[in-house]
């Protein structure tokens, strides 16, 4: 039996950009929602004005909350079908350890370099990386570099939670990494 991911088998489909379609007005699966990310990152008439840097508490905005396609409400899920944020991070500025609760997500680094620390080890994000996760996945993302950064996130169903969790109960690989 393998024990190979079917990443590790086919390869990051965000790499091949040309086989990635537009994303439609309802993205439903990961690839549309990480296409919309591009499509919205690749127009900087969308976001660019609205960025605002604070070196004393972190900067968000949400762009869009779009509501669920009609017909695609289930008993239980968040009215939301998805958001967009757009944040900036001043040279030091982290996250926390955190999860999005219920939502799945695709970070996109639009502007900069940022860092991304979870159990599976630490990423450098540069400009144009895209990051894909899952419901409760675990992380921290800080700008450790000199410059200040831009990311864009799209959350889907739209963001409802983002429990921090404690470093004293991060896996041990965090807990090295002067994660706090």
């Amino acid at each position: 039996m393998s024990t190979e991911s079917d990443l590790q088998i086919a390869g990051d489909i965000l790499s091949v950009q040309h086989l990635l379609r537009p994303a439609p007005e309802h993205p439903a699966t990961v690839a549309e929602f990480a296409g919309l990310a591009r499509s919205i990152a690749a127009d900087r008439s969308q976001w660019e004005h609205l960025v605002e840097y604070d070196a004393t508490s972190r900067w968000y905005h949400r762009l869009r909350s779009v509501p669920q396609a009609p017909g695609s409400a289930r008993a239980g899920r968040s009215p939301l079908g998805y958001e967009v944020w757009l944040l900036s991070w001043v040279p030091g500025q982290g996250s926390g350890l955190h999860d999005h609760g219920r939502s799945s997500g695709v970070l996109t680094v639009l502007e900069g370099r940022l860092t991304e620390h979870s159990a599976r080890g630490t990423r450098t994000l540069s400009g144009g990386t895209q990051r894909v996760f899952a419901p409760g996945y675990a992380h921290e993302v800080v700008n450790e570099s000199l410059e200040p950064a831009v990311s864009l996130h799209v959350y889907f169903p739209g963001l409802t939670e983002m429990p921090m969790h404690n470093a004293r109960c991060a896996p041990a690989s965090l807990m090295g990494s002067g994660v706090a």
